[in-house]
């Protein structure tokens, strides 16, 4: 997933998105209080713009070989091309565990 920046300060967390009627995303920097828009997400391989925000474990080895869940991310996953993903992490009501794995 894309990382949204401000453009004209760089702050990633305070930021503030409110949708418009054209579809696009009009975010206001919290910190520098500039505006931008943001277009309507679509999946890199199908195209489609049916995505489902899902929560991604942040692991990171604790002691020795033991890994630990230490915060979750929210990663968009496309309804074409994830659906059993999307499935499973509904079902279980857990976060999607990352898609490597920390070995140092």
């Amino acid at each position: 997933m894309n990382e949204i920046r401000c453009p004209a300060c760089g702050e990633t967390e305070e930021l503030l998105g409110e949708s418009d009627a054209e579809g696009a995303i009009t975010i206001t920097c919290e910190s520098c209080e500039a505006v931008f828009r943001r277009g309507i997400r679509r999946c890199e391989r199908c195209g489609t713009d049916d995505l489902y925000d899902a929560p991604v474990a942040v692991v990171e080895k604790s002691r020795g070989s033991q890994l630990s869940i230490v915060s979750t991310v929210t990663r968009e996953f496309c309804w074409v091309c994830d659906r059993d993903l999307i499935d499973a992490q509904r079902r279980s009501r857990r976060p999607l565990m990352p898609d490597e794995l920390p070995t140092t």
